[in-house]
């Protein structure tokens, strides 16, 4: 694990063009949770409340807030940009509702709406204002950004003539046009070919001796076309964007041009704000009390604003209770392209594309991308046709007489599988209900002893795929090794189960032993009085050695592992290079 300096990463080749090597281990970046409470504690702690501070009732509050901003399913509010300062937002508002209404927002993943009215309306107060100072920044970047370039070209002047020299690339080559892009794949795709194509292209530019002054001339002119196309994408930008937020009427031409419904249409508005508000306590109790509702969905492409939220204080927030997900092919058909539909049986696939398919519509081939005020194709809104679950079913129920045993096999719903390894204290355990035959091949019947599994809870059954000690594992997946000297036993596994309406109280388990302190005491100064530096807690553990001097010292650490990981890549990379 390498510690974060901020720095940029390392490049894979002289100009960052080459993948990743074949085999190599993902890259992340760690982050305490512990510290984080800490950071959240400062920012969220209010004195003076008519009722004792809740640190854990003031994080789910803040988790819940940031939803708004973003999360996996629904559309972030218009008026709320991360990188706009949308949480601090947020949380000042929060703190006057908290103080006006007297209670938090949430409870153990249940919403209380009308606290959250009140944050909406305020925040509906000021979207005018966000709008317009948005346009007026993004103005503001456009300009610096423009003299910036102006600054670049006149310091290149100073070097006509020599093979520092700016020489014309082909913007074919950088470019990326939008309507090539129908996903981030694509997207990533391109841009891995234009890093190659563009360091070759510069390869041959400080390879040549031979740069006059024409060339010099011809390079600073397609520098100033390509500002000048800049500028005109700018311009395209602004003549494509029909709503204009930071123009008076936004949010009549938002519902016209996005809804396409009158912008007038107020029971309209008020029928999105409840159905995304639904959804936001949906996405919170997913989070905190499992999945309410498998039948949910958000049924439009874009958000309401804050101001619409203005009747959702009464509206009532339950779910259907009893629901079940989609079989693993008929979610396949959900969410496939007629594209991936070698995936899936051949009688299903038919669907995809058949034109005789009754839901062929579900499957189009040419769909609109909204850039809806971005600039690339993956940032916009890929407008696709909502899957409309019961005409999908019984589409279905024609073609699941056409499944093999294997597919019918495929598409059932089975347990987790537990493997454990011959060293955990659980080993023991698990491989004496197989010898002795006290596994239930048709249900999972034994609790797991807590004790023996870190305090983990469930019950365990036989595994028909069972996995025993000893011998090679073949692997599934053609590109990958198989598994040699088999280390693992494995059984079905269930995790406990609770009553319908079970509900977890969101709180700290007790007995719970929060890490020591991190970061500086407020008032450690005053304390202190200058008897020495505030040492905070660096390791996982109290005693990780970072005090006592018994590790290197940090810098050391990371020179020693980028040398290592340097030296790991560049044999990968040779290895890619021989290919």
């Amino acid at each position: 694990m390498d510690e974060c300096t901020g720095l940029p990463k390392e490049k894979a080749g002289e100009f960052d063009e080459l993948p990743p090597p074949s085999g190599e281990e993902t890259q992340f970046i760690f982050l305490r949770l512990n510290i984080l409470r800490e950071y959240l504690e400062k920012e969220l702690w209010m004195t003076g409340l008519p009722f004792p501070f809740d640190l854990e009732r003031a994080i789910d509050d803040w988790v819940f807030m940031c939803f708004f901003v973003g999360n996996d399913f629904l559309p972030h509010l218009p008026s709320l940009q991360i990188r706009e300062g949308a949480i601090d937002r947020l949380q000042k508002l929060y703190k006057k509702a908290v103080y006006k209404t007297g209670g938090y927002l949430t409870d153990s993943g249940i919403v209380n709406l009308e606290r959250v009215q009140l944050i909406m309306t305020d925040l509906g107060e000021v979207e005018d204002e966000i709008f317009k100072q948005r346009r007026q920044n993004e103005l503001n970047f456009r300009r610096n950004q423009k003299e910036r370039n102006k600054r670049m070209k006149l310091d290149h002047n100073f070097v006509k003539g020599s093979l520092l020299e700016p020489q014309a690339i082909s913007r074919n080559v950088t470019r990326t046009s939008a309507r090539e892009i129908v996903n981030a794949r694509h997207s990533s795709t391109v841009s891995q070919q234009a890093n190659v194509a563009a360091a070759q292209a510069l390869k041959a530019t400080f390879a040549s001796s031979g740069s006059t002054g024409n060339q010099s001339r011809d390079g600073l002119g397609m520098k100033r076309s390509h500002d000048d196309e800049e500028e005109d994408e700018y311009e395209k930008l602004d003549k494509t964007d029909t709503v204009k937020l930071w123009e008076d009427g936004w949010k009549e031409r938002y519902y016209e041009h996005k809804f396409d419904v009158p912008g007038d249409d107020e029971e309209f508005c008020h029928k999105v704000a409840e159905a995304y508000i639904l959804g936001m306590c949906w996405v919170l109790r997913y989070y905190y009390q499992g999945c309410p509702s498998w039948d949910w969905y958000y049924p439009y492409h874009y958000a309401p604003f804050a101001s619409d939220f203005n009747e959702v204080a009464k509206m009532p927030h339950e779910f259907e209770l009893g629901t079940k997900p989609f079989k693993p092919l008929e979610q396949l058909m959900s969410v496939f392209p007629e594209a991936s539909g070698n995936f899936l049986p051949p009688s299903w696939r038919e669907l995809m594309g058949s034109i005789d398919s009754p839901i062929i519509d579900f499957y189009p081939t040419n769909f609109r991308i909204d850039l809806n005020g971005k600039k690339y194709a993956w940032q916009g809104v890929a407008l696709l046709p909502f899957v409309d679950e019961k005409r999908l079913l019984d589409t279905l129920k024609e073609v699941y007489p056409n499944l093999t045993k294997d597919e019918k096999k495929r598409n059932s719903l089975g347990p987790d599988r537990l493997f454990v390894h011959k060293n955990n204290a659980l080993f023991s355990f698990l491989k004496e209900l197989y010898d002795s035959d006290a596994l239930d091949k048709d249900k999972i019947n034994v609790d797991v002893d807590p004790s023996l599994a870190n305090g983990m809870r469930g019950t365990v059954g036989y595994d028909e795929y069972i996995c025993f000690p000893g011998g090679t594992k073949k692997c599934p997946v053609p590109a990958l090794e198989d598994v040699t000297h088999n280390n693992v036993l494995s059984v079905s596994f269930k995790d406990p189960q609770y009553p319908v309406g079970h509900l977890f109280p969101a709180k700290q388990l007790p007995g719970a032993k929060p890490p020591g302190k991190v970061l500086k005491p407020e008032d450690f100064d005053r304390v202190n009085r200058g008897g020495g530096r505030y040492r905070p807690q660096l390791g996982f553990q109290r005693d990780s050695g970072y005090r006592g001097g018994s590790f290197s010292s940090m810098t050391a650490q990371r020179t020693i592992r980028s040398k290592w990981k340097s030296l790991w890549s560049s044999k990968w990379r040779s290895k890619w290079r021989s290919r």
